[in-house]
């Protein structure tokens, strides 16, 4: 199974941190208003985690009190915001207390995996709803990757097309079966938006206890285009932190397909707390001119499902340093529209250079430095190490608002040997963007 080292920085601030002690348990935010990374750990009842918790992982508090913070100030601003890398290096002359081993010479070791286990932490419970026949595809990309920690479903109008899913049968919800009686929509959106209006009801039983729903649909079609607004709006309104993640048509597809796909973006944004636009037209650009149209859908596809795993798996995935689900919600709600960028890279540098893939990626039309919030994730081997993570940090840092709100994830899936791939989800657009009288596009 992968895991997860995921803590929340405040760019703006440079001070040292101070001590860093070793405790066990979960990690939330705390002492906001000094702007300041500190991570408490505990667990929900006793304030404390158990003796066999302690002992399975390492867990890091940073302490910013007056009375703790080292005198040492490092000439590297990064470094300061994060003494752990310094003591990695020798560089600083912070503490490090392990309640089991005192007495010890203890050592913090650089691999991640070393550093990553079992921990407490609050599950949110999270949906992907994939709508028509784009969004299925997707989720059926989804599962056949072993994606966890998240509950798929297919939203159809079409019933042979949802026989042939992989989703569990309970989990597949035929909409507007008076009005289409289970044939489709036929490529027209408002039988897809009035089919999913007949079936509210099965809609909202479907969303029922989300905490959060990832509604994905390839755009331009009938029933994604039009039911998956309304499947949106449906989400929301019940509380939930709804973010869409949709593609547009190739050309190829014909211009009636992108006229539509427009329309039902416009409509989808409105209900929606965070949209996210994938142009199929510019995934072109990474793949050669002999590149088959099936494995340009199925690179469609996959996009999609980076796009979610980049986000859920900071939230559902336990490891060394946990991020609350509040502190997703709180860059992610309302943020309006947002842009995502994906990198990879092997070598010397792959940390580093994935992140600058990602910066680069086409899919970003605007540079993360007017972004308002910031979700990176960067997943490895097991060989992936904290420096590693620090030098891709550095390069998206350089380049953020210094008040920018930022969370970010660090997987390790043994899977990966010798690649580190960084998906990157900047958020917080549209406020600018009314701010300046003019639509994002």
């Amino acid at each position: 199974m992968a895991k997860t080292l995921s803590p929340c920085f405040t760019p703006s601030d440079t001070r040292p941190m101070g001590v860093l002690n070793v405790l066990g348990g979960r990690v939330s935010m705390e002492n906001p208003l000094a702007r300041v990374s500190c991570l408490k750990m505990s667990d929900g009842k006793s304030g404390f985690s158990s003796p066999s918790q302690r002992s399975s992982v390492p867990h890091f508090r940073c302490s910013a009190n007056s009375h703790s913070v080292s005198p040492y100030q490092n000439k590297d601003p990064f470094l300061n915001l994060h003494p752990e890398v310094s003591m990695l290096r020798g560089e600083a002359n912070n503490t490090v207390a392990n309640p089991r081993k005192d007495s010890s010479s203890g050592s913090v070791t650089e691999s991640l995996a070393d550093m990553s286990g079992s921990s407490n932490y609050n599950e949110a419970k999270i949906k992907v709803i994939g709508v028509g026949g784009g969004g299925s595809n997707a989720v059926n990309r989804m599962i056949e990757s072993a994606m966890k920690g998240v509950e798929f479903w297919i939203v159809n109008t079409d019933v042979q097309a949802m026989k042939m899913s992989p989703v569990f049968p309970e989990h597949r919800l035929q909409i507007g079966q008076e009005l289409t009686r289970g044939l489709g929509a036929g490529g027209n959106p408002d039988i897809g938006m009035n089919a999913a209006k007949e079936s509210k009801e099965s809609i909202e039983e479907a969303l029922y206890g989300s905490d959060m729903v990832f509604v994905t649909a390839g755009m331009g079609g009938g029933t994604g285009t039009g039911g998956a607004p309304i499947i949106a709006g449906i989400a929301k309104s019940m509380g939930i932190l709804t973010v869409g993640i949709v593609t547009t048509p190739f050309s190829f597809e014909g211009r009636r397909r992108a006229v539509q796909a427009q329309e039902g973006i416009a409509a989808l944004r409105e209900n929606v707390d965070t949209l996210i636009v994938i142009p199929n037209d510019k995934l072109l650009t990474a793949v050669s001119q002999s590149t088959p149209v099936t494995e340009a859908f199925n690179l469609a596809d996959d996009i999609l499902r980076q796009g979610v795993r980049g986000i859920s798996d900071i939230i559902t995935i336990p490891g060394l340093v946990n991020v609350d689900f509040a502190d997703v919600r709180t860059i992610m709600a309302s943020a309006g529209s947002s842009l995502m960028g994906i990198g990879t890279a092997t070598g010397k540098t792959r940390a580093r250079d994935a992140a600058l893939n990602a910066i680069q990626s086409p899919l970003l039309d605007i540079g993360i430095e007017r972004a308002t919030g910031i979700v990176w994730n960067i997943t490895g081997g097991s060989d992936l190490t904290l420096f590693e993570v620090n030098a891709a940090a550095e390069v998206i840092y350089d380049l953020v608002d210094p008040t920018a709100n930022l969370i970010f994830g660090a997987v390790i899936d043994p899977s990966l040997s010798g690649q580190v791939s960084i998906t990157l989800i900047a958020t917080g657009f549209k406020r600018q963007e009314e701010s300046e009288g003019r639509p994002l596009q």
